[in-house]
């Protein structure tokens, strides 16, 4: 290979693995970054680049613009307080801080937060999603650009669990599920005027999953897809128009993947579909009952999927057919959903216990920990070689050295 070749791939690499994450499980929605290197054996001292004080509480997980990361909190005795904050990558200082007062309702089990619907971007602008179905648009200098309390357009989208569904952001939409027993409902919403453009009613039952943004490989066309009790529903991002519909029911606790043009879908286990062209149901591939995910999502690298029980158990699958390839039994309990760098899986489990399994061993291999000494149930994110994650307390960069 001559120099300039080198050089060349070498940029590309460095393009990929510093790509931003824009979302709960990153731009893909698979949570993984098949070209990022993280830290294996961890050591605190040397992989904690640093570490930062959050206010209030949060589930939500970071998202990375470039050199910012935002986070969401909520604060006060009713967390009727909301942040948004900015932190530089680089070094973690705080560009700057933005707080909004609730407009809705802000119960919620004690076990979660009204900061648990993960943000997302469109890399112009910050779209932060809480509980109390209160909906803000910042660019990414912190600026407010227009705020919806949804409560007010909608007075019973509330939930007293507390609701997390996360944001995506697809053809100028930005696509919001605030369902439950009462008024449910999923709102495509103006990028810049913050004004609807399509609203669905949708099943009347409590939902926790993320819609998840698929882009058909033939065509580069794409489509949020929209999980519930019901099962799965594709329409158009512009326009709310259905395009396919999977009605054979899915969890209302993990969320839907996709990778290579077929979605793995939280139903009788994991079911896999092949979308077809709109109008006409998807294919079912396989279905497999022993690849059932507990809270977490599934997560996709390369040919295997993986899936997260309520016991800790990680259980690798084969994509093309669901079979089963091997599992080992992690330290849990796991509210979040595990991320991967390459061939690395990484799981946090509630007790801030942050684990590193290599998928390239026969049975898998747990072949690191790293105490974090806090309460963790959101989703880490990954970008610039680099593992963010967050509690209700801190926010940690981890990193090579």
């Amino acid at each position: 290979m001559n120099r300039l070749a080198f050089v060349l791939l070498s940029l590309l690499a460095a393009r990929i693995a510093s790509a931003d994450w824009t979302q709960f499980r990153g731009p893909d929605g698979s949570g993984s970054v098949p070209d990022a290197v993280l830290p294996t054996a961890l050591e605190p001292r040397k992989h904690i680049t640093w570490e930062l004080p959050l206010p209030g509480r949060g589930l939500a997980s970071p998202i990375i613009v470039g050199d910012r990361v935002f986070v969401t909190a909520s604060s006060g005795p009713k967390q009727a307080r909301l942040h948004v904050l900015c932190f530089r990558a680089s070094d973690g200082v705080k560009l700057w801080e933005r707080q909004f007062f609730a407009t809705g309702r802000t119960m919620c089990h004690e076990k979660t937060s009204v900061a648990a619907n993960s943000p997302a971007t469109d890399g112009q602008r910050i779209f932060a999603l809480y509980s109390s179905s209160d909906l803000i648009a910042l660019d990414l200098d912190g600026n407010l650009l227009w705020l919806r309390g949804l409560g007010l357009d909608y007075p019973n989208v509330s939930n007293s669990l507390g609701m997390s569904s996360s944001l995506v952001v697809a053809d100028g939409t930005v696509v919001a599920q605030v369902e439950n027993d009462s008024q449910s409902l999923a709102l495509g919403i103006d990028v810049a005027t913050g004004l609807n453009r399509w609203k669905l009613d949708r099943p009347k039952r409590a939902n926790w999953t993320s819609p998840i943004v698929f882009t058909d490989p033939a065509n580069g066309r794409a489509s949020v897809l929209l999980q519930s009790s019901k099962g799965l529903l594709a329409v158009e991002p512009a326009t709310g128009k259905e395009l396919w519909n999977y009605e054979e029911g899915a969890s209302t606790v993990p969320s839907s993947a996709s990778s290579r043009g077929v979605v793995y879908v939280p139903s009788s286990g994991i079911t896999a579909l092949k979308p077809g062209v709109a109008g006409e149901a998807p294919t079912q591939l396989w279905r497999a009952g022993n690849l059932r995910p507990g809270t977490s999502s599934p997560t996709i690298v390369g040919d295997r999927l993986y899936t997260l029980n309520d016991a800790g158990v990680l259980t690798a699958g084969d994509v093309q057919d669901g079979k089963r390839l091997w599992q080992l039994r992690l330290k849990g309990p796991f509210s979040s959903s595990p991320v991967a760098a390459g061939r690395y899986v990484y799981a946090t489990n509630e007790k801030g216990l942050l684990q590193v399994v290599d998928t390239s061993k026969p049975e898998g291999e747990l072949i690191s920990e790293m105490e974090l000494g806090e309460t963790i149930l959101g989703t880490p994110a990954i970008s610039g070689n680099a593992l963010y994650i967050r509690s209700d307390g801190k926010l940690w960069k981890i990193s090579g050295s």
